[in-house]
């Protein structure tokens, strides 16, 4: 099969699903539309503050907003958290409160991805991990590759203060949780324990469908804003939503008892996550079809793909197995040749902080590591899977992959 048969096959087989993603869309615009409408946001709200940022109005107005798209009754918008898994390692030690209460905390659908193994202290021991901080951990198995309500009802106890529920496949072949499988395991939680806080990792999963994890009946939830929320163009920052005392707990977390989400300036400016937030419905259809039209070439190219062209999505990653490390090399060097930002570079696997193993990626994005923009990464490690996410516009996404495509045909011999 020829390059462009694949180009060709793939875009018949994806165009079905398209039909499916633009009403939510659509939903979604609407429904930010009319967040900035009701919060009255202004051009002055972007303006930038310095110092302690007493008095911040872009700061304020833009939790508002936040709070208003996402139904949650107080929200943490932060260019201060460095990355999503320092808004969820926050979020998660702000709730557990005092290791020596005995507290314990559950993952509720198998392990969690690999930087939160380390915040957690897992597999390997970490300085400062919730582990050694004295805090209970458990973790829930997988059962044929989905959550076990069984097992989850079975782990929370009386001594449980949070059940987290991470609703992106991370780097597993799982399939990610709709807002109806979240809406599931809070029920069963709840019913076992009304206190236990449920928590949703929400990364990758914004806008994918008409609701969020808040009116699934999660208590809070937490993200990145160089993924789905930041709409491509917020340059840095992570978010925090739900229930307002546990937000306020957080923010305590964030800066320091008492002072909470009063302070914090940002002289740079607001106008980036504004409108990041307003185009992050749109930005998120783009990388659903570059997720269906990657999964189409690589079915295409006889790997396994998880999920199928045809699946539901609730969120943007796509999975394809490869055969081994040096064919995760040649799709990465692929895609990296149709990067807007350093497409002469060659990706080589290397260490990054937070992994045991090695990653290869291929990633030239304007944001260092946005992973709304189109990038490929994974660890070297059997079954050599590839975890494609992103792609602002499709076009791209569709050069990207096919690139990669490209790449690897070339060397099959």
């Amino acid at each position: 099969m020829t390059l462009e048969e694949i180009r060709e096959q793939a875009l018949a087989l994806a165009e079905p699903q398209f039909k499916k993603f633009e009403p939510i869309a659509l939903a979604n615009t609407k429904k930010v539309l009319q967040a900035f409408k009701a919060c009255q946001v202004s051009d002055y709200h972007f303006n930038g503050s310095s110092g302690y940022g007493y008095n911040d109005s872009g700061r304020e107005k833009l939790d508002e907003v936040f709070a208003h798209v996402f139904k949650g009754e107080k929200a943490l918008i932060r260019a201060h958290f460095v990355s999503g898994t320092h808004a969820l390692a926050t979020t998660l030690m702000a709730l557990l409160g005092n290791g020596k209460d005995g507290n314990e905390f559950v993952y509720a659908v198998g392990a969690p991805y690999d930087t939160m193994q380390s915040v957690i202290g897992s597999t390997r021991e970490v300085r400062g991990s919730l582990i050694e901080k004295g805090f209970i951990y458990h973790e829930v198995p997988l059962v044929d590759s989905t959550y076990d309500l069984e097992g989850i009802v079975d782990a929370v106890n009386e001594n449980t203060r949070v059940v987290v529920i991470q609703r992106s496949r991370g780097y597993s072949t799982r399939e990610p949780l709709s807002i109806a499988d979240i809406r599931t395991i809070c029920d069963v939680v709840k019913a076992k324990n009304p206190n236990t806080i449920c928590f949703v990792d929400n990364c990758y999963g914004e806008f994918t469908e008409l609701e969020e994890p808040l009116e699934g009946g999660a208590d809070i939830m937490a993200g990145s804003l160089i993924k789905n929320a930041g709409g491509g163009i917020a340059p840095t920052g992570g978010y925090v939503v739900g229930r307002e005392d546990l937000v306020e707990d957080v923010a305590y977390q964030l800066t320091a008892p008492g002072l909470g989400n009063h302070m914090g300036s940002y002289a740079p400016g607001y106008r980036l996550f504004f409108q990041g937030l307003f185009l992050a419905p749109h930005v998120v259809l783009q990388a659903l079809k570059g997720a269906v039209y990657t999964a189409a070439v690589g079915q295409l190219l006889g790997y396994e793909v998880f999920p199928n062209v045809d699946a539901e999505r609730f969120d943007l990653i796509q999975a394809i197995n490869l055969h081994n490390a040096d064919e995760m090399e040649q799709f990465c060097r692929g895609m990296q040749a149709y990067s807007p930002v350093d497409a002469h570079v060659r990706p080589v696997p290397g260490d990054m902080p937070g992994y045991e193993d090695q990653i290869i990626m291929a990633g030239g994005t304007f944001v260092q590591g946005s992973s709304i923009e189109l990038s490929a990464d994974g660890p070297v490690r059997p079954p050599y899977t590839i975890f494609m996410q992103g792609g602002l516009v499709f076009e791209h996404s569709m050069l990207g992959i096919l690139g990669a495509a490209e790449e690897i045909l070339a060397n099959r011999k």
